[in-house]
């Protein structure tokens, strides 16, 4: 974000913003100060918080309590061949309704405490006292304690596995369902994804098959191997974001910090064991090696992407824009329709060979592409489309249709829909925006689906956030957003014994986590400043003031 601006009055002294709740936050910042005295509190409740070294400390120890807090309400497989579920090991953490409670309550404030460590490192990174090498810091340093915890945020992570077992026993993924394994639901997998054909990519399938056959099964060891290839998908991005955001003229630690280090990024990609991270890697790559001038790997990279999840075939007509914008030496030379001919041609030569040998070595071919003209049978009704079809399908029920027979009729328009859209983009959008114009198209993608998962903006986020750096309303809101859907999913996705009353373990961690959110957007002096509409950067020390 932008400094601000230079008084045009030195005479007159810098006004901080006023909080809303200033009483009550002179009195819990005077407490404190007073617990940050004690060596054992001092990271916890901040310390000299001019050091980032407290700052990357505070990440760690909140990443050490989504940890614990994983252990008592994390997803676990009960199926024979899983490890803990024939071990007596958790049964302190599972079984007993307080300490169930106890770890519900770590998750969410743990999450929280990540957030706020997570919006003073920006305050440093914005202020110029803290650049990459900070951020790199904190992400490898909050991912740390991550590696060993259970599945939270989604139980995905088991669905990868189960379709391996598909692959093992000689089943297409994209003809087959997970629901025709025998203990399938036993093994971790999600129901409501138990019918429908694989959305994952022939590269991902292959990988996930060859998990199966090394672990034999084993939840455990299986969540393990996927988790592996998460973090080499976050290490991707980690690598390629800050250099494409150079590229654009934006701040690489900003953009690192803002999308990578971001809780909601490590915790679903890390925590939550998603393959959208190496999805989201391998785009960022291809764009970065694009700009480079090394067109074939970057195109090689994007079909790596789309080879994990195949939505980003959309994102290939930008790839070939992008060809254009490093090939000419200013933003406003013009680009004719043949120069755009001509590297699409050649992006796509190189994404179908690379997609017809991942296919061949595989063994589905381009399965996929059926896979996703087909796969809307799933639908959430906070979606506005899943919404949408299954309000027309209810409608045409009325009058003797079937109602998800229509429904899917509605989901596969709007996905036709985003395929225009993507297109019009790439033939009228300028070369020097194709990788605000691909973020434009994946954003229309989402929208239009008849499935949001929240995840879903870690996709978008990467490619806006290195073409420019943003201020102001959008900054606040994207922070909101971020830590708000860190609650929400925290709280919603638990996982507890039968005996255990899972509503009222959610409210409790509802309750926690709400008033700590609170108290970072409204009442934390160091905080509270980022979401009031007058700090449109960090508050300015005066002179002999005190650090902020």
């Amino acid at each position: 974000m932008p400094r601000p601006p230079a008084a045009t009055e030195p005479s007159q002294p810098f006004q901080p913003p006023q909080l809303p709740f200033p009483q009550l936050t002179g009195g819990l910042e005077a407490l404190r100060r007073r617990l940050s005295r004690l060596p054992i509190l001092r990271h916890l409740t901040g310390g000299p918080e001019a050091d980032v070294h407290v700052v990357l400390a505070q990440g760690l120890l909140a990443s050490i309590m989504i940890l614990v807090g994983s252990w008592g309400v994390g997803w676990l497989a009960t199926s024979q061949e899983s490890i803990f579920a024939r071990a007596t090991t958790l049964n302190m953490l599972r079984a007993e309704t307080w300490v169930v409670l106890t770890c519900s309550l770590l998750l969410a404030l743990g999450s929280m405490l990540l957030c706020r460590a997570w919006l003073r490192l920006g305050q440093r990174v914005m202020a110029g006292q803290a650049g990459m090498v900070a951020v790199r810091r904190a992400v490898l340093s909050w991912s740390a304690p991550m590696l060993a915890s259970f599945p939270i945020y989604s139980r995905d992570v088991y669905s990868y596995l189960a379709q391996g077992r598909l692959m093992q026993q000689g089943m297409s993924p994209y003809e087959n369902w997970v629901s025709q394994l025998p203990g399938w639901y036993a093994e971790g997998a999600d129901s409501l994804w138990a019918e429908s054909p694989s959305p994952y990519g022939p590269l991902f399938l292959l990988f996930a098959r060859g998990t199966y056959f090394i672990t034999g099964g084993v939840p455990e060891f299986g969540v393990l191997f996927f988790r592996v290839l998460a973090v080499a998908g976050v290490l991707a991005c980690l690598y390629a974001l800050p250099r494409l955001a150079r590229v654009h003229g934006t701040d690489p630690g900003w953009a690192a910090w803002v999308c990578i280090a971001n809780p909601f990024f490590l915790v679903t990609m890390v925590a939550g064991v998603h393959n959208d991270a190496v999805m989201v890697g391998g785009l960022l790559l291809g764009f970065l090696c694009v700009a480079r001038g090394q067109r074939v790997l970057g195109v090689v990279w994007v079909s790596v992407a789309i080879a994990v999840k195949p939505i980003v075939v959309l994102a290939l007509p930008f790839v070939g824009l992008a060809m254009l914008r490093a090939r000419n030496d200013r933003e406003s030379a013009a680009v004719t329709l043949r120069q755009k001919m001509g590297v699409w041609i050649l992006t796509g030569s190189v994404a179908f060979v690379t997609l017809t040998l991942v296919g061949a070595v595989s063994g589905l071919w381009f399965g996929w592409i059926t896979a996703m003209a087909t796969a809307g049978s799933a639908a959430f009704p906070y979606a506005p489309i899943g919404l949408l079809g299954l309000l027309i399908g209810w409608i045409a029920s009325l009058f003797g249709a079937d109602t998800m027979t229509v429904a899917s009729g509605v989901f596969a328009f709007f996905r036709y829909l985003a395929v225009a859209l993507a297109f019009w983009w790439a033939f009228r959008r300028p070369a020097h925006q194709a990788l605000f114009s691909c973020g434009l198209a994946l954003t229309a993608a989402v929208v239009l689906a008849p499935v949001i998962q929240p995840w879903y903006l870690l996709w978008l986020a990467p490619l806006f956030a290195a073409y420019h750096q943003y201020g102001g309303h959008i900054a606040r809101i994207w922070y909101a957003v971020s830590m708000v859907l860190v609650l929400l999913v925290v709280i919603e996705q638990v996982s507890v014994a039968q005996w255990i009353d899972q509503l009222f373990v959610q409210l409790v961690a509802a309750l926690g986590g709400v008033v700590y959110l609170a108290y970072i957007m409204l009442v934390d002096p160091k905080t509270a400043r980022l979401f009031t509409p007058l700090s449109k950067a960090i508050v300015r020390r005066r002179a002999g003031g005190r650090k902020a």
